[in-house]
């Protein structure tokens, strides 16, 4: 019970990492809200889990304030914040990818970061205390061709996650952020261009523990950094990657 009387958003939590973040948190006592562009999704999680739910489009200010408005009022407060929810463009040259979706990949991997900071920080700042987890990515360590611009947006993510954590360590709010590698969640599909057996393999050559990454291994990494357990932790993007970024 790691995390009792702990209250948590997890934006993108209706379904792959962020499913299992909110499931371990669950377990380990907290309470959370299960936040998710797919409203019926984020409802269906909710109800499974026993937690609350919110439909957020985390690159809309309106949005994301009213999620945050709403979690006030819901739990009483915020102690945790995880921004999960991110998307990618198909793998391609960078020159092809198009403006409608560097746009879309930017808006929800980072103009997101900057939402919520704009409406929840000032919350945990007035209660000077706080837990922030930036979902990154070893794609922003160590990238893979062809996905260049969500490469980028994650290399963003990790850049924010030790500003915002220089500049909030004196206010008592820790940020850090986690890198998986790929894993099996709806966006697998997405980086891997098509579902094949010898894509798989592929993949799975470049991870040395010879796996994909799953919910369960974000969610127990991201338990410990959001739990009073790293509370001297706050800067740092830990790669859980089964080695590679090696």
């Amino acid at each position: 019970m790691r995390l009792s009387g702990k209250t948590a958003i997890v934006t993108g939590g209706a379904s792959g990492f962020g499913a299992g973040i909110v499931r371990k948190f669950i377990a380990e006592g907290a309470t959370v809200m299960v936040a998710d562009i797919n409203g019926d999704a984020a409802r269906a999680m909710a109800d499974e889990v026993g937690g609350s739910s919110c439909t957020v489009d985390v690159a809309k200010s309106d949005s994301v304030k009213i999620m945050a408005e709403a979690a006030i009022v819901q739990m009483g407060h915020i102690d945790i914040l995880v921004n999960n929810a991110g998307i990618t463009h198909l793998p391609t040259q960078m020159e092809d990818v198009t403006e409608e979706e560097f746009d879309r990949v930017m808006a929800v991997n980072t103009k997101s970061v900057f939402l919520t900071a704009k409406h929840i920080i000032p919350h945990m700042k007035l209660r000077g205390t706080g837990a922030v987890l930036n979902v990154a990515s070893t794609a922003g360590v160590s990238p893979r061709p062809r996905l260049n611009w969500y490469n980028a947006s994650k290399g963003w993510m990790i850049t924010a996650t030790k500003t915002m954590a220089i500049e909030l360590a004196p206010e008592g709010v820790r940020v850090n952020a986690i890198n998986p590698v790929a894993g099996e969640t709806p966006l697998l599909k997405s980086f891997m261009g098509e579902d094949t057996p010898e894509i798989r393999a592929k993949f799975i050559s470049t991870i040395p523990i010879g796996r994909f990454s799953t919910p369960e291994d974000m969610g127990n990494a991201a338990c410990f950094l959001c739990s009073d357990e790293a509370s001297m932790i706050t800067g740092v993007a830990l790669e859980v990657d089964g080695g590679r970024c090696i």
